[in-house]
């Protein structure tokens, strides 16, 4: 449950100190932003094992991949659920409002994406994926949890053999085929990954202020998550497989079940006073855009200085030589709490927010927006 305003770290602007925790908006749900982020750090600059055992502690790195990514894209839909109402969905001119800010937002996250991809770092940018599904999830806002749990369901046991199909077709393998998929963000499959946004707008939905259809979601996702992991992806098949980033019926359902489990945990965190211990991760969390975009022109940058009197730089296995994730996540939670603490909303957030609100004004949303 969100905190009374005015309660947060001491010594802040009363206005900044609250921010996070408005009426609306769940502290939860920025800290599981903030865990993604640092996931997807992970996964870009550190060396993580092949796969995941349990019994093998050195594994446990494999752990990030694929799941951080998979987990950004179910609490967008989450998040789409808290802007447009939560478990009392708008309707009407309001509703319109909404989808005409979502559409200007997904939009500005796609072009931000394709910028990124002009930069020297060699990752897959999740942005442009990330601004389809936006705009994707626009015509079921109104949907009830059940139904889009039942999208969701059904789109990941489908999709995957679409999605095998279309990846085996050559073009993908041309100069073009390959600027398109880079455009298009589709090492993340939207055909595909649009179950894990619908998962998170049912979770939404469902409505998060409510401990027990918390608890109950969360067990859901655990149980989803161990039947993708442990039944399906070890079947042998590829369309079936587990493996990251392999988009097989058991990644959808084992790393979407987990992404849930992951959030549903974190908004029960958020109730309890651990929360303010993990203020710096929730301030993270509330610019998660800012946060990623500001990684790569890290990474940029230093390809730039490095490779500025002609010398040669491998800008992945020479960046990841210096081992750059602590001093990453380091330098972004501090500067992310700097930021909330003092100027409030991250400057894309807020960049983009301008924008939408100036494209479709209307009545102010809610206080739990997307990613801000």
């Amino acid at each position: 449950m969100a905190a009374a305003p005015g309660r947060g770290v001491a010594g802040a602007p009363p206005s900044r100190r609250a921010r996070l925790d408005d009426p609306g908006r769940e502290p939860g749900v920025d800290l599981a932003r903030g865990l993604a982020v640092f996931g997807m750090f992970a996964a870009h600059v550190v060396v993580t094992a092949d796969a995941f055992a349990w019994g093998d502690p050195s594994s446990w790195t494999a752990a990030v991949n694929g799941n951080s990514s998979i987990l950004f894209a179910t609490l967008a839909g989450v998040s789409l659920a808290l802007v447009t109402g939560g478990s009392a969905p708008h309707a009407g001119a309001r509703l319109a409002t909404d989808r005409a800010r979502i559409g200007v937002r997904a939009g500005c996250v796609f072009v931000v994406g394709v910028l990124l991809l002009l930069l020297p770092t060699p990752v897959y940018v999740i942005l442009p994926a990330y601004g389809i599904l936006f705009a994707l999830a626009l015509p079921v806002l109104r949907w009830r949890p059940l139904a889009l749990v039942a999208a969701a369901v059904g789109i990941a046991v489908i999709a995957p053999f679409a999605v095998a199909a279309i990846d085996a077709d050559p073009f993908w393998f041309t100069p073009v085929g390959r600027a398109v998929s880079a455009a298009l963000g589709w090492h993340y499959p939207f055909l595909a990954w649009i179950a894990f946004v619908l998962a998170g707008l049912a979770l939404g939905r469902a409505g998060l202020s409510r401990a027990r259809v918390v608890l109950a979601a969360g067990l859901a996702g655990v149980a989803v998550s161990a039947v993708g992991f442990a039944v399906v992806g070890r079947s042998g098949s590829p369309a079936l497989s587990s493996e990251a980033h392999g988009t097989g019926v058991g990644e959808m359902l084992g790393s979407g079940g987990l992404a849930i489990a992951i959030v549903c945990a974190c908004v029960l965190v958020g109730r309890t006073p651990v929360r303010w211990i993990l203020w710096p991760v929730r301030a993270v969390g509330a610019m998660p855009l800012t946060a990623y975009v500001a990684q790569l022109i890290a990474w940029s940058v230093w390809v730039w200085v490095r490779s500025a009197d002609g010398t040669e730089v491998d800008p992945y296995r020479g960046f990841i030589a210096i081992e750059p994730f602590w001093a990453l996540s380091a330098a972004t939670l501090a500067g992310c709490s700097l930021w909330a603490l003092l100027l409030g909303r991250g400057p894309l957030e807020w960049a983009i927010a301008a924008l939408a609100r100036a494209v479709a004004p209307g009545r102010p949303a809610s206080p739990a927006r997307l990613g801000a």
